[in-house]
């Protein structure tokens, strides 16, 4: 048993999230992972680009926890992000990542997170987004209503986001969907395009 901290949870969709990811990042030199968690996320699907820099990042108070993993896997080290901070000090890049993260944090939260992303996204770069969400106000089914109940429960801001709401955030911020993937265990994996093309 690996003694870093693991979620099972991150080895059973890293394999379906790596061959979406494969369908997108062929002309990205960079991306920048928001909410990196346990790492593992980073360490299995970076070893697959080996032309892209992989940035993991997450809150300061979680980065102890991430550091070891990410250096086993031969990574820059992780930064400190805050999607609430004010300036977020973590450069611009190709693509954006983030896997299950905006049901955890509150709303204001995911405001700030789209609000914010845009000086960071470079023209032409992607934005992926894995998680569970809902559509027209339904769920996916039964077994996400019940996380969503669990989630409200533990903190009422948090809570599986309607799609629409998400993308209306996603299109302020100057972003257009491509593509909206449905994924194993009632998750989808969303990848939005910022505004103008990626520098050949």
């Amino acid at each position: 048993m690996d003694a870093l901290p693991y979620s099972q949870a991150c080895e059973n969709n890293k394999r379906p999230i790596l061959a979406v990811l494969q369908q997108h990042l062929g002309d990205a030199a960079s991306l920048l992972e928001i909410g990196a968690g346990t790492g593992q996320h980073a360490e299995f699907l970076a070893g697959h680009f080996p032309g892209l820099r992989w940035q993991s990042s997450d809150i300061a108070a979680n980065l102890p926890a991430l550091r070891p993993r990410i250096a086993r896997a031969g990574l820059p080290a992780p930064i400190a992000l805050d999607v609430d901070a004010s300036a977020w000090r973590c450069g611009s890049h190709d693509a954006i990542f983030s896997a299950n993260v905006l049901h955890i944090v509150g709303a204001g939260s995911v405001e700030r997170f789209f609000s914010g992303l845009g000086a960071h996204l470079n023209p032409g770069g992607l934005l992926l987004i894995y998680g569970p969400f809902r559509y027209r106000n339904a769920y996916t089914s039964e077994s996400n209503a019940h996380f969503d109940r669990w989630l409200k429960q533990r903190d009422a801001a948090s809570g599986i986001r309607d799609f629409e709401w998400v993308n209306s955030l996603a299109e302020a911020a100057g972003l257009s969907l491509v593509q909206d993937h449905p994924m194993p265990a009632n998750n989808q994996l969303l990848v939005w395009r910022m505004g103008g093309q990626l520098a050949p």
